[in-house]
């Protein structure tokens, strides 16, 4: 500060200087004019040199910085259901009134059901409650503080993961238990197990998981019925010592279609809460399977790895042959080759009559001279050098929807090194990277010739990709849905489709119902400026709801979200080419919500504990307010913040210094003295 105060006390003096000597010491004029020009001079002079010299002033405010304090509210059902929702509405009032309180601390008002918020409106219809979003949330809006938590709820969690894992230890919970936790009576049927789908004439099975509460014994009546029909009866015994119970049978599939079903618990037995005895389940019972064959001379874990990921969709059957080994074509939908040799002469002969379609899968092994003579897709030029090839996810690809599952990550497919080069018909799911360069070749693509559809996948050892996607996702389920889609492509009807929907044939009640649809113009290219709308028909009350599908990467999606229990027609159409497709789905009577009789004290004692909170019933809440008041480390803390800013604005003293110039060029002309 003080250099910066010499070096205006110089610039004061030089332009003085400067002045004087070009109007009185050289000039020795002295004319009002002249006064009046040199006061200009110095005041450019000066003005330029504080323009360089940029003095800066330096300011110093306080603040005052609260530990924050976010209040968390259980808006979901379940609430409501416990007969807690009015207790809620009162603790919130309680703590957010509290003037010490709001004194020491920043308090935030937040609600959570599916989704977390901040809001201080509640209505306890929330369908889910996913305590995993305020954990997340929290670490997101206070990220590197520290700071403690009021949550009220009942703990009964319904979506996410455990809640107890996902709160930060450092930052204290104090969960505020809602609902009476006395025990009472209490059969539920807490989950059951089926697959979507089973076959005509076949047996699937069915797996109910039975829990008790309660201080007594109790003898109870276990049955699965379909309309007035029980298909299944079992006596069950529970005691204070045994509270639940696994109950596994097969049922027959006796008729085609979607079939529902009714898993119940009775006992003589009064009950507080009844609903969740029962719960609906539903299986789309189909006439025949899907029978794929992989056709193969070498043994390669790629053939397990397929093999396991297609038989995870029910609807598919896989056998394994030898070149040599398979006879009749007629008897499958699709054919897997794996790294074709010369050996495959007589099968790819035979699938000329058969028409099959096929998946070509190539590695090093393969005879790429034979493939090019047997196919036109894709034109293969390869050296006896192997390559790794990573994969390159292409966004536009829209022959059926598909997400990109983490491909890039995907460790690299061994295929020979060589030049690949694909036909106009062949549209590319992947394309190929050797080391982060792209080849300009395909890892993954698809082609359609007169009704035929043959896959290329260029590479072996996808089974590291299964590993991968496991690894990734705990689960194999988004690497089968890959596969699963690629062999629903080959297996469906081949006539092109311009409107394609994907959906559900039945959903539980509080879920998400969404619906998907593509629709292609006569080029069969993805059309994004089409309008689709959907319009959904109560099958028993009549009642129609009409909604307007959005756009996404590359399909439309609907969500129907709210639907009562009840079966349902449905058509799409496309506005621009009247374009429709009819179809049904049912919503299943089920609330998650409503399954509670207790809150679970158990897992907010151990989120209390795992954080260094502790658990608060509704009438401790002075303690809680208490302890918090007390508690040194959440003091506000005082602030000093240092601002820097140029004195003198440079515009502002540009323009000054343009216009003092213009005003001295100006008068020195009009009066000659230029």
């Amino acid at each position: 500060m003080a250099n910066t105060a010499l070096l205006l006390l110089f610039s004061l003096l030089l332009a003085f200087g400067l002045t004087y000597y070009h109007y009185f010491f050289k000039v020795k004029i002295t004319s009002k004019i002249s006064y009046f020009l040199a006061a200009i001079r110095f005041l450019t002079i000066f003005g330029i040199l504080v323009l360089l010299i940029n003095p800066i002033i330096t300011r110093k405010t306080f603040e005052i910085e609260k530990t924050p304090l976010p209040i968390i509210i259980d808006n979901s059902n379940s609430i409501s259901d416990l007969k807690a929702d009015k207790t809620a509405l009162d603790l919130y009032e309680k703590l957010n009134s509290n003037s010490d309180l709001q004194e020491k601390f920043d308090v935030g008002i937040y609600r959570f059901d599916t989704d977390f918020q901040a809001s201080n409106q509640f209505d306890f219809k929330g369908k889910q409650s996913n305590f995993e979003e305020i954990a997340k949330n929290l670490k997101s809006i206070y990220k590197n503080k520290t700071f403690p938590s009021i949550l009220i709820s009942d703990g009964n969690q319904t979506t996410g993961n455990d809640y107890v894992t996902c709160f930060e230890n450092k930052n204290p919970v104090y969960p505020i238990i809602l609902g009476d936790t006395t025990t009472f009576f209490d059969l539920k049927i807490k989950q059951v197990n089926v697959n979507k789908y089973a076959f005509h004439k076949n047996k699937f099975p069915v797996e109910v998981f039975i829990n008790y509460s309660g201080t007594k014994n109790c003898a109870s009546e276990f049955t699965i019925s379909q309309g007035n029909a029980v298909l299944d009866k079992q006596t069950l015994s529970f005691s204070p010592s045994n509270k639940s119970a696994i109950v596994s049978v097969l049922l027959p599939a006796s008729a085609v279609g979607l079939q529902i079903f009714k898993a119940k618990i009775t006992s003589k037995n009064s009950e507080k809460n009844s609903y969740n005895n029962s719960k609906d389940f539903a299986v789309q019972i189909l006439d025949q399977k899907t029978n794929i064959a992989i056709i193969s001379e070498t043994n390669h874990p790629d053939i397990g790895a397929i093999k396991r990921a297609i038989e995870n969709n029910a609807q598919r059957k896989v056998s394994v042959f030898k070149p040599k080994e398979i006879k009749s074509l007629q008897d499958f939908s699709v054919l897997i080759f794996y790294q074709p040799t010369a050996s495959f002469q007589s099968v790819f002969e035979t699938n000329l009559k058969a028409n099959c379609n096929t998946w070509i899968i190539t590695g090093t092994e393969t005879d790429y001279e034979f493939l090019n003579q047997h196919q036109e897709d894709l034109s293969f030029k390869m050296s006896s050098q192997s390559e790794d090839y990573f994969a390159d996810f292409k966004p536009d690809f829209n022959l059926f929807a598909i997400e990109n599952i983490g491909f890039e990550s995907f460790p690299p497919l061994k295929n020979s090194f060589g030049v690949i080069t694909a036909s106009k018909n062949t549209t590319v799911l992947l394309g190929s990277k050797i080391r982060n360069i792209a080849t300009n070749a395909p890892l993954m693509a698809f082609a359609e010739n007169q009704g035929k559809r043959t896959a290329f996948l260029l590479g072996e050892n996808i089974w590291k990709w299964r590993l991968q996607s496991h690894v990734d996702n705990q689960n194999f389920d988004k690497f089968d849905v890959f596969i699963d889609k690629t062999i629903q492509f080959l297996a469906t009807n081949n006539s092109k489709k311009s409107l394609i929907v994907t959906h559900e044939n039945f959903y539980y009640s509080g879920e998400s119902i969404s619906l998907e649809a593509q629709y292609f113009n006569k080029n069969y290219e993805f059309d994004e400026r089409s309008r689709l709308t959907i319009s959904v028909t109560n099958k028993a009350t009549k009642a129609t709801k009409n909604f307007d599908f959005l756009k996404g990467n590359n399909n439309f999606k609907v969500n129907l979200d709210g639907l009562s229990a009840g079966k349902y027609d449905f058509r799409v159409k496309e506005l621009n080419s009247n374009t429709t497709y009819n179809g049904y789905f049912e919503v299943l009577d089920f609330d998650i919500e409503k399954q509670f009789v207790n809150p679970d004290l158990l897992k907010l004692k151990q989120l209390a504990s795992k954080t260094n909170g502790f658990v608060v019933m509704p009438n401790q809440v002075d303690l809680l307010v208490k302890k918090l008041l007390e508690e040194k480390k959440y003091l506000p803390i005082q602030k000093a913040i240092t601002k820097k800013s140029p004195l003198i604005d440079y515009k502002i003293l540009l323009a000054i210094l343009v216009m003092l110039l213009g005003i001295e060029w100006f008068v020195r002309k009009y009066n000659g003295m230029l």
